[in-house]
């Protein structure tokens, strides 16, 4: 080594032992990376914390009954819900499966709960009920001006003409709604309300015009084949989600045991370093 490198070397050895600034200032750097590392880890325990509490009571669970759900103790949960720890991944992975919402909406900023919200049968029954009150109530408006216009007429086809119109309110909130049944019933009615509606309109212009219509029940062939086409339907779409809610659910129970499996070589490997 050089003469000037070793009069460095003296220079700041000395300048060490007088002033200290040098490995003051290394010191301080030191705790203020700590620190800052301390406060990112107890952000993070906050927001998990805070996550794993909102989502718990929006679920309408005590500690004690999520505790007893994931196989822990209320302790640990309370522990967690403090912010004194976090749980593993294979546990928030429980957890989240339970409250039907991703991993990432546990260990992410805040947001707002978003559960699965059950169907307001009584609401729904009500809504369907008004609508249908609505089209019987047309109904009846048109059959009164047919009587009091015309008083031999066919007003009372207007009813016919409501049963397979109040047919397709049904469909439409059933679709809405996901009622698969009353869908079901919905379009069969409407298959046969419309071939009635059908035969009783050309009916009466065949009597009006004085044509022959023995031969117009063959109209009903037609709803034969569509009824049949229904009933297709609705099996092969019960079929198709009931196997694609099976797949959904392999995959995501696979899913689960992979990680498993790897949060357990990580504890393994953990501990052999211990």
């Amino acid at each position: 080594m050089s003469k000037a490198g070793t009069k460095r070397i003296v220079w700041f050895t000395k300048k060490q032992k007088n002033n200290g600034k040098p490995r003051n200032l290394l010191d301080e750097l030191q705790k203020k990376c700590y620190y800052m590392d301390m406060e990112n880890t107890n952000e993070i325990n906050r927001k998990i914390a805070n996550n794993l509490i909102r989502y718990r009571k929006a679920a309408g669970l005590t500690q004690a009954e999520l505790a007893e759900k994931i196989n822990y103790s209320d302790k640990s949960v309370s522990k967690w819900e403090s912010g004194n720890g976090v749980p593993d991944v294979y546990t928030l992975l429980q957890i989240a499966k339970l409250y039907g919402i991703s991993v990432s909406a546990l260990v992410g900023e805040e947001e707002p709960a978003v559960f699965p919200k059950k169907k307001s049968v009584g609401l729904h029954i009500f809504i369907m009920l008004l609508s249908s009150g609505i089209v019987w109530l047309v109904a009846t408006c048109i059959f009164v001006m047919m009587r009091l216009f015309n008083p031999e007429g066919a007003g009372w086809l207007a009813f016919v003409y409501a049963v397979a119109i109040n047919a397709i309110v049904m469909v439409v909130y059933a679709g809405i709604w996901k009622y698969r049944v009353l869908n079901f019933i919905g379009v069969s009615t409407l298959i046969w309300m419309a071939i009635t509606c059908i035969y009783l309109t050309a009916k009466l212009i065949s009597i009006h015009l004085g044509n022959d219509y023995s031969s117009l029940w063959a109209v009903f062939l037609l709803g034969v084949p569509l009824q049949i086409l229904e009933i297709l339907w609705a099996f092969f779409r019960s079929f198709f989600r009931k196997n694609r809610e099976k797949h959904k659910k392999s995959k995501k129970e696979k899913s689960v045991e992979t990680t498993k499996e790897t949060a357990e070589k990580t504890k393994a490997k953990d501990e052999e370093k211990q």
